[in-house]
């Protein structure tokens, strides 16, 4: 299936009925824009503890334990397929819960953001509040590791050129998620994102989620934020009980991989 959330696209693989192998090569020639599918991320449907169990993919063929905006998508999709409003999800991140908020939107609960330098995970030990890299960033684990840098203005960044540096950067051996985000009102943002293993992408749900707690961190907003990104507007609010992302989802299609292209891989 190929679904979005606000432009950030995924192939989605129902392996519920029976096992799909999904070695490395196939994964980059589905991601493959021109000659597969294309996607920011492809998602596998498994049984799971609960309603289902997600893996994820990015498009080099690596893998994530989150992603959030293909969660959602999912969450969505299993909603009508079950009639259910409420959704137990497992994921290599843990345990996430998703709601159908009215209105054809969708809610998951990403859980607890992860504060902690070796939780992120970065290099050595320091305060995650502000990096020591030109910008002081700040560094936040949803599951994967992101790194936020507050500007003026996010339109005016160079995001292919900064995303690739920053993803790469030292601080980072997993690498990371690289957002750029500009305060334009009261606990409103804009937010642009290069996503590790992908590049600019038109929304990230995690990278989401890892702005508005670095914005709430930094005394720049409130727990609770509506973000604009290329793609659409999400709305992001980090409770008690973890940080909670609602937004519009679509299922674009569902299709059949042909013989033809599974031999040429």
């Amino acid at each position: 299936m190929k679904m979005h959330g606000l432009g950030n696209d995924f192939v989605v693989v129902d392996a519920r009925a029976h096992a799909v192998p999904l070695p490395a090569d196939l994964v980059v020639a589905i991601a493959d824009r021109h000659k597969g599918v294309g996607y920011d991320q492809l998602a596998v449907i498994e049984n799971g503890a609960g309603d289902a169990h997600l893996v994820f993919y990015n498009a080099d063929g690596s893998t994530s334990a989150a992603c959030g905006n293909a969660t959602r998508c999912i969450a969505r999709y299993l909603f009508n397929e079950t009639g259910k409003d409420s959704l137990h999800l497992t994921t290599d991140r843990g345990d996430l819960f998703a709601v159908d908020a009215g209105d054809g939107l969708t809610s998951v609960n990403m859980g607890q953001p992860q504060l902690l330098w070796n939780e992120v995970p970065l290099a050595r030990e320091m305060d995650t509040l502000e990096l020591p890299i030109d910008g002081a960033p700040t560094a936040t684990g949803m599951g994967n590791p992101h790194c936020t840098f507050f500007v003026d203005d996010a339109e005016a960044v160079d995001l292919e050129t900064r995303g690739a540096e920053i993803e790469h950067h030292p601080l980072y051996p997993e690498r990371t998620n690289v957002q750029f985000a500009s305060v334009i009102g009261p606990d409103h943002l804009r937010m642009r994102v290069w996503e590790r293993g992908v590049g600019v992408t038109l929304a990230s749900g995690s990278s989401s989620c890892a702005t508005a707690v670095a914005a709430a961190r930094r005394g720049l907003t409130g727990r609770k934020v509506q973000i604009d990104l290329d793609g659409g507007t999400i709305w992001i609010d980090w409770r008690e009980d973890g940080v909670w992302m609602t937004g519009a989802t679509m299922h674009v299609f569902t299709a059949q991989l042909t013989p033809e292209f599974l031999a040429s891989i």
